[in-house]
């Protein structure tokens, strides 16, 4: 940790001699000379902590792609990612574990009591205006309970409705097609309804057989080739329709919006590949409903109040029609009921304090006759202070958690109550903004899942919560230039401590080793994130633009100094990773190419070399063409080739990535 501190601390006293340079008068061989104009103004109130984001052309660029697929350029977080278009995609940041993740949909948490995670893949970028990634927890002044109570939060805003003037609705549709026989197609209708009053439409189809050609490759303890074919991925087909209706309006004074979202697919599970068997016959089937609202209205300009509410019902079925594995077939449905109430006051300029809490129900139902069928309340009162002062800005919060489960036997319910305090700050070095200092501790938990308390003959209704420590130290500096080609330059970088204890994990136990879940882990994470961001303009009409990002994470097993494995890397924990994109627009072109890199990582806790997965990277290519047809009617032409160089790799062991594709989109604006 001290190494990291000390190279943040020399990335930092660089920026600060590398700005001062930056200010130094410039001779410039100009016939005349401009007067310099000084333009002061009050610095507008941010976040605490800036979280990471994409937005705006770069966001459009990946038609067709999930959320997943978009935060992959992140710095910090690793996609776990099941191999193609319907594969599981969960994503895991600064190796908390997936579970410890919250993902919030225009503002209000989706929700997986079952398992604790949201599959990302499910949602689709085509009315997503910004995917923002917050490490710690977003430092809003009214924000719910639930968003103080996760490591890191994920959060989608869907595209608010405008209008051009003496116009009342427009409309979008568009088309895709590509690798593996996919298919795609979206629609969105937006509508003035009354001159505070409008509706956006969106729907999409998604239908593809999922199979692509892969290489399997495996090698024995002492290095001699066991398995090399080249052979098809089967059973990842699927079949996803998606409907979404947004209302917004004024009511009472104040702004509200509503969402009502439909989610209905049906898809094969490849599985995984194990001694070149590659067949499976597992089946899932997903229905999502929800609903959910809310309204927002500022008082005398000091104090603030939201409300929101949500319904989800969730319908999943499983079965499974392997003749060498045991027949399953299993419907779950989970429903869920979510209040919240969020309040805040402004006691002094630049003081607000902020008070929330939120009210959760859930349940879970299984066809199975001995399942527990476990019902979840909890409660989430949060208490914030946020103080803007000068160059500093602090925040400090509370939140109070009180989770009680009940199940049909009274043996297996539990009750729950756990504080979690943090703190966050930034400091502006330079009065201008242009150089900060930020930083925040934390303490938290997450509650065991249904499946890991209740699953039949495998969930442990004595588990205890995961407990997590997370503290994080960081720099940001940014420069706009003064000059024709060059036009803006921003560093960030943040050294990390992670600590969770009680993690729970399966372990085989008894005979026949019937696996159970326990509370048996303690890892310990380090890690440093390094962002770098430039724009130019060589002519008037070319912009170009690069972004760079790079992760170091030392994530070890500290739970039993016995273990063959103690103080080593955890599964899928990579040393290194980066990312870079590199984008060019010119007139109505713009073209953008990425590069992801994830380093080595072990698929099992002993790092050893059969466990050993290798490296992989990917370069993939957007080139996308505007044109206009008419006054009213323009459209966009979108060309990928993802994975350029047709690399075979994994993400998850056995569970091989497609090679070269190549899509093409268009979409139709009026």
């Amino acid at each position: 940790m001290s190494h990291l501190l000390s190279f943040l601390f020399s990335i930092l006293f660089s920026l600060w001699l590398f700005d001062a340079y930056a200010q130094v008068p410039q001779v410039h061989d100009s016939a005349a000379a401009l007067r310099e104009v000084v333009v002061r103004a009050p610095l507008p109130r941010r976040e605490v902590v800036a979280p990471q984001r994409l937005e705006g052309v770069r966001l459009h660029a990946l038609k067709g792609a999930s959320v997943a697929d978009a935060l992959r350029y992140f710095s910090g977080l690793q996609i776990k990612d099941y191999g193609g278009i319907g594969g599981l995609k969960t994503i895991d940041v600064r190796s908390m574990g997936s579970s410890h993740l919250g993902v919030f949909y225009d503002g209000l948490p989706l929700g997986n009591a079952q398992n604790g995670q949201t599959d990302l893949g499910q949602f689709s970028l085509d009315n997503v205006e910004v995917v923002s990634l917050y490490n710690g927890q977003r430092t809003g002044v009214l924000q719910s309970a639930a968003e103080f109570g996760h490591a890191a939060a994920v959060y989608l805003q869907t595209r608010r409705p405008q209008f051009a003037e003496g116009r009342r609705s427009n409309q979008r549709w568009g088309v895709q097609y590509g690798a593996s026989r996919a298919l795609q197609l979206s629609g969105l209708y937006a509508l003035r309804l009354a001159p505070s009053l409008s509706a956006t439409i969106n729907v999409g189809l998604l239908n593809a057989d999922g199979k692509y050609r892969f290489c399997y490759r495996r090698l024995t303890p002492r290095g001699v080739v066991a398995y090399d074919t080249t052979a098809t991925r089967h059973n990842g087909d699927v079949l996803a329709l998606r409907g979404e209706l947004n209302m917004y309006g004024r009511l009472l004074g104040g702004d509200w919006r509503a969402k009502a979202y439909i989610y209905h697919s049906k898809r094969g599970i490849p599985g995984a590949i194990v001694s070149n068997v590659w067949r499976r016959g597992e089946r899932q089937g997903d229905d999502i409903h929800f609903v959910q609202a809310a309204w927002q209205r500022t008082f005398a300009k000091r104090y603030s109040t939201r409300l929101q509410a949500k319904y989800a019902d969730y319908a999943t079925r499983y079965h499974n029609r392997d003749t060498l594995a045991a027949p399953a077939d299993h419907h779950y449905r989970q429903r869920e009921t979510y209040l919240s109430w969020a309040n805040a006051y402004e006691v002094l300029p630049g003081w607000t304090l902020s008070g929330s809490y939120d009210f959760r129900y859930n349940t879970l139902r299984d066809d199975h006759p001995l399942f527990a069928f476990p019902r979840r309340t909890t409660h989430l009162a949060a208490l914030s202070s946020s103080l803007h002062l000068g160059r500093w800005q602090v925040q400090g919060s509370l939140m109070q958690t009180i989770l009680h489960d009940r199940t049909r036997t009274a043996a297996q319910s539990a009750t729950v109550r756990n504080a979690s305090p943090a703190l966050f700050f930034n400091y502006l070095l330079k009065p201008d903004g242009t150089l900060s200092l930020h930083g925040f501790v934390k303490r938290h938990f997450r509650a065991p899942t249904f499946n890991e308390r209740y699953y039949t003959d495998l969930g442990n209704a004595l588990l205890r919560p995961e407990k997590a420590f997370q503290i994080a130290l960081g720099a940001q500096w940014q420069h706009a230039f003064c000059h024709r080609l060059w036009q803006r330059l921003q560093l960030s970088t943040e050294v990390y401590y992670n600590k969770v204890h009680d993690k729970i994990i399966a372990y085989p136990k008894g005979q026949q080793f019937r696996w159970t879940m326990l509370n048996l882990g303690r890892v310990a994470v380090r890690g440093l994130d390094v962002n770098a961001a430039l724009e130019a303009r060589p002519k008037r009409a070319l912009q170009v633009a690069l972004q760079v990002r790079y992760s170091y994470q030392w994530a070890h097993d500290l739970t039993d100094p016995a273990d063959a494995y103690y103080n080593q890397q955890i599964p899928y924990a990579p040393h290194h990773s980066g990312a870079a994109v590199v984008s060019a627009s010119f007139k109505r072109w713009a073209c953008y190419y990425s590069f992801i890199y994830v380093g080595r990582r072990y698929a099992q806790p002993e790092n050893v070399r059969r466990n050993r997965l290798q490296p992989w990277y990917t370069h993939d290519l957007y080139l996308l063409r505007h044109f206009r047809l008419s006054r009213r009617l323009e459209g966009k032409l979108t060309l990928a080739i993802n994975n350029i160089f047709n690399q075979q790799y994994e993400v998850i062991a056995n569970y091989p990535m497609p090679g070269r594709t190549l899509n093409a989109a268009l979409d139709i604006n009026f």
